[in-house]
């Protein structure tokens, strides 16, 4: 076994800047699951948006089933938040349920595009406006969609090296994200 240092990097910071560029209105951050309540609250609080939670059950290892949106969804511009997207099924059920509480837009912020099997072809035929990852993992062209947008981490790899080489805290770019 090892002890090493160890810090967790958060994306929250790339994505808060590209989603205030893009000036979006009435925003409501959107946990698609009760596990990812606290990292939602966290972006809700950068965007300054409300919350909301698809409370959704597993049906098999393979597909969950929406049952409630906690939340209000009605004419706003729901903002999904993940850690990782596989198949989609999870995010695409929770972007038709968002679709369906009337929301008037719905993005999706995914840290780890993984995007495996139909992946893909959920996407296109999802109500998501736009699903927005980064590069964590390398996508090739079948994996892509027009739908997406990926965002470049490396700023925010640098500055963790740059700070941790001069010994200085990296907890600015992470303040206030739930550990």
């Amino acid at each position: 076994f090892f002890d090493i240092p160890l810090d967790h990097l958060y994306a929250v910071k790339v994505f808060e800047d590209y989603l205030k560029r893009k000036r979006l209105k009435s925003l409501v951050v959107v946990s698609p699951d009760a596990g990812g309540i606290k990292m939602a609250r966290a972006y809700a609080k950068r965007l300054r948006g409300d919350l909301a939670i698809v409370d959704k059950r597993r049906a098999s290892p393979e597909a969950t089933e929406v049952m409630h949106l906690l939340g209000e969804g009605k004419g706003k511009t729901c903002i999904l938040v993940d850690d990782l997207i596989a198949t989609g099924s999870s995010l695409v059920e929770a972007a038709a349920a968002l679709q369906g509480a009337g929301a008037t837009a719905v993005y999706a912020c995914v840290t780890h595009p993984v995007l495996t099997g139909p992946a893909r072809s959920r996407i296109a035929s999802s109500p998501l406006k736009e699903l927005i990852v980064t590069d964590t993992i390398p996508l090739d062209e079948r994996q892509r969609h027009p739908k997406m947008t990926v965002l470049s981490v490396a700023p925010l790899l640098s500055e963790a090296i740059q700070r941790i080489h001069y010994e200085q805290s990296i907890s600015v770019l992470f303040d206030d994200i739930p550990g």
